[in-house]
């Protein structure tokens, strides 16, 4: 599959990267400056794009099976989070992936994850953007498909073992969320190659 690819060398980028070109897809990496990127895969194409311009975003999802965002602000204005939601949406790919944020994903019945009194204040801010973020895209009239992660995604290894949900924090026995960056690629790539969530939003957690 053709699959374009914003936030390429980000933390979880970079994993969806590796696993998509593991299973032999053809990626174009989309990044401010290509002469930074020199991976060589005879299936990676990296070009100069803005994920903030509804028209490259257009122009680059033209072709492309999938566009997948991966974007993230860094340490810059969380509400940029905003901005890219609504230039994806304008640029009207025909299928989008975006990688999110697990703060609007439930805890109890009516109870999401950011709204519980334990919620570390230092998160707040980006979990509530990234909530808001998702409604810009639920409001898209094309195929598209919100990723959240479980509380807690960090690097670790490939297993291809959790589990998948809709709506709700995905917990351990011992109430942990957990999801390493390698096992949240692969549930990204399953959902590429065998959509199940189409104008939805899942996630995974082990």
């Amino acid at each position: 599959m053709k699959i374009a690819l914003y936030g390429p060398s980000g933390m979880i980028g970079k994993r969806i990267l590796d696993e998509a070109l593991l299973r032999g897809h053809q990626v174009t990496g989309v990044v401010r400056d290509p002469s930074k990127h020199s991976e060589a895969n005879p299936n990676l194409f990296v070009e100069k794009g803005d994920i903030m311009d509804p028209d490259g975003v257009a122009s680059i999802a033209s072709g492309k099976d999938v566009v997948i965002s991966a974007y993230g602000p860094g340490n810059g204005d969380v509400r940029r989070l905003l901005d890219a939601a609504r230039s994806l949406v304008a640029g009207h790919p025909k299928r989008l992936i975006v990688v999110g944020g697990a703060g609007s994903l439930e805890v109890a019945p009516g109870l999401q994850l950011v709204d519980t009194a334990d919620f570390p204040p230092a998160w707040k801010d980006i979990a509530l953007t990234h909530r808001e973020a998702m409604w810009i895209y639920q409001g898209a009239d094309f195929d598209w498909t919100y990723a959240s992660p479980a509380a807690i995604i960090e690097p670790g290894k490939r297993t291809g073992q959790f589990r998948l949900g809709t709506g709700q924090l995905i917990v351990d026995e011992a109430g942990s969320s957990k999801i390493s960056a390698e096992d949240f690629a692969v549930a990204i790539l399953n959902e590429v190659e065998h959509p199940q969530f189409i104008r939805q939003r899942f996630t995974v957690g082990y």
